[in-house]
């Protein structure tokens, strides 16, 4: 080996030894806690600041709040979320260097636009201060205090338009089902700086048709949601479970109140106070947000957002929209739009509705090309005028987006007649006076086909598309049918129950569903061949056929007249299609059973009261059963 071979060698060896000695000389020792005091995430390549920041009302409690910045922002325009649900959620739903990622879905079109998104947990919720009290209601009879979610919406855009240094110092608000409330709530007395609302599925009666109640029903499946509220200031647990079956675990607990004291909801004060106030007194009344709304002028540019198949919150954004349409002197202040989606469907990807297929992903479709465009205009600096109409609305039938001047489209209602022989036809019956069945509290009718799993995430999200064959086939279920239909048939509103019926109870639940019957065969779609697809459907409990602040018994065996809106519906009965209605007395356990003897409160009846009652429905002369549709002209 030479000299100059040895050097070269002597020189790579060294090359190699260095940075050894020097690593083992800074080496960390292996006891040291792995767990930093503080760890922080190398944020310099990322597109957006995010801050963290607790927001002072006028009360001093401070609300915890995320503010997502897009890197260079200026002129920017403000979109306020405020949530029960946690703000850190739908700010983080990827640990990403991009805005667009780092939003909830529904919001990245907005971020990539550069807009500054916020999302705030009302107060007593996860990281905020205070107080929490369900649907907290607007100062006044029912609350005492300072603030409600009016005052802390104003106060909070009052704050981020002080601080945000970035932002044009125009703020929409948003969200869906509790943040659609939150969001409503912020129009009662508006912040100057508020321009635009987009409140999606809305709580806005929880009586008359939203979460809690339907036409004074109660909705049992919603008591996981106390559970999981209002059991701590975080997320809670889920109710405890005997089975899997809800039917079976309903039913064996008896009532709505023993169910909620076996799994503790009674220490729930919010539980407390729905079963204490089981009729539409003052107490529901007065948070009814669209009498709130209706008695106030219309300041701030609204588009109301529901979905026509909302197994939560279908009552609310029609109701709110029609509170406040007769404000809207030149129809360009007040919007309305319904698609055909699940609750909250509009945030994510909707390409069909349970089994029934759709023209591709209508959700993300109407949010660039509708909800976009509109708090494009109002939001942005000098924003281009959105060319939206002002109601858009999903016609099922036809699968197709509709563009209307107003809601309901139809102003006159066609009687659709439950006849003798169960048919149904638009000439007055004649035959047959009634038709009965027994309905036994013992073994109501299920929502859905057993099991009832809670989780089972799309069996409650579609179950009001699923199948109504289901239910036909069962003797205390009633199926009024059509001859096929030879022309299309469009309805567009909400239709409306006019029942005649008799119970030799003393009190009972009416269920009323309409239902489009696909064809014998369907070629392209075998699972939708004699398919029973659900149109609109309700429930009316019988007590308050005369007020629904002051319940009464029903005259044992005497006719009586039920009269109550369907929701909403746009469908066009298709050539071949059947229309058919089902009428029944239970819905369970989506709904209470109705113990069919009179007690002062349903939650609390005993084993004794629930008794089998012989049910019957009329359809001849002056006690005519009848669904009366919203027909209008096929376009």
């Amino acid at each position: 080996m030479t000299l100059k071979t040895l050097l070269r060698a002597a020189v790579a060896c060294a090359a190699i030894a260095l940075p050894a000695r020097a690593q083992n000389a800074a080496q960390t020792p292996p006891m040291t806690p792995d767990i930093p005091a503080k760890f922080v995430a190398p944020t310099a390549a990322y597109d957006y600041e995010r801050r963290e920041v607790m927001i002072p009302m006028r009360d001093g409690v401070k609300l915890y709040t995320v503010i997502i910045v897009p890197k260079g922002a200026k002129d920017a325009p403000i979109l306020l979320t405020r949530t029960p649900y946690n703000a850190k959620t739908p700010s983080k739903r990827f640990n990403s260097p991009y805005a667009s990622a780092t939003g909830a879905q529904v919001d990245e079109a907005f971020l990539a636009d550069g807009y500054i998104r916020v999302y705030q947990d009302v107060r007593g919720k996860h990281a905020s201060e205070g107080e929490y009290v369900l649907t907290r209601p607007l100062r006044g009879p029912l609350n005492n205090t300072p603030v409600d979610h009016s005052s802390d919406a104003f106060d909070t855009i009052d704050w981020l338009v002080k601080n945000t240094p970035e932002t044009n110092g125009r703020v929409g608000v948003t969200g869906s089902s509790y943040p659609g409330f939150t969001a409503a709530m912020a129009l009662i007395d508006p912040h100057p700086a508020l321009k635009a609302a987009v409140p999606q599925s809305p709580m806005i009666d929880g009586w008359m048709g939203d979460d809690w109640f339907q036409n004074g029903a109660f909705r049992q499946t919603m008591l996981d949601w106390f559970m999981n509220q209002m059991t701590e200031k975080g997320s809670g647990p889920d109710l405890p479970r005997e089975t899997v079956d809800d039917y079976e675990n309903f039913l064996r607990a008896g009532n709505v109140w023993e169910f909620g004291r076996r799994a503790g909801l009674d220490q729930i004060p919010a539980f407390r106070k729905i079963v204490e106030h089981p009729a539409y007194d003052q107490f529901w009344q007065e948070q009814a947000l669209d009498k709130q709304l209706a008695k106030r002028p219309l300041k701030v540019p609204t588009l109301w957002v529901g979905s026509l198949y909302d197994q939560e919150d279908i009552y609310g954004a029609v109701h709110a929209y029609q509170a406040t349409e007769t404000k809207d002197a030149n129809n360009d202040m007040n919007f309305l739009a319904l698609g055909a989606w699940r609750h909250s469907g509009v945030n994510y990807e909707q390409r069909a509705l349970g089994p029934v297929k759709m023209p591709g992903d209508t959700a993300t479709e109407f949010r660039l090309k509708v909800m976009k465009p509109f708090l494009d205009q109002y939001l942005k600096t000098n924003g281009r005028k959105a060319d939206i109409a002002p109601v858009t609305m999903f016609e099922t039938g036809t699968l197709q987006w509709k563009r209307y001047d107003r809601w309901p489209q139809a102003q006159v209602l066609k009687p659709l007649y439950l006849q003798p022989g169960l048919k149904l036809a638009f000439e007055r019956p004649v035959g047959a006076a009634y038709d009965e069945y027994v309905s036994d509290p013992a073994k109501p009718v299920p929502f859905v086909p057993r099991p009832v799993r809670a989780d089972d995430a799309d069996q409650w999200r579609y179950w009001l598309a699923s199948d109504q064959r289901h239910a036909a086939t069962r003797p205390d279920v009633l199926v009024y049918a059509s001859e096929p239909l030879k022309e299309p048939l469009k309805i567009a509103g909400e239709p409306v129950v006019n029942l005649f019926a008799s119970t030799s109870g003393t009190d009972s639940d009416w269920v009323v569903k309409l239902i489009d019957v696909q064809p014998d065969f369907v070629a392209s779609d075998l699972g939708m061949s004699g398919y029973q697809l659900p149109v609109s459907m309700e429930i009316f409990r019988g007590r308050y056929r005369d007020s629904y602040e002051k319940p009464s018994a029903i005259p044992a065996g005497k006719v009586q007249k039920y009269r109550f809106e369907l929701p909403t519906a746009n469908h066009v009965f298709l050539p071949g299609h059947r229309i058919m209605v089902q009428v029944q007395s239970s819905w369970f356990p989506l709904y209470d059973r109705n113990p069919q003897s009179y007690v002062e409160n349903i939650f609390m009846a005993k084993p004794s009261d629930y008794r089998k009652a012989t049910q019957r429905v009329f359809h001849t002369g002056a006690t005519s059963s009848a669904i009366e549709l919203p027909i209008v002209p096929l376009d």
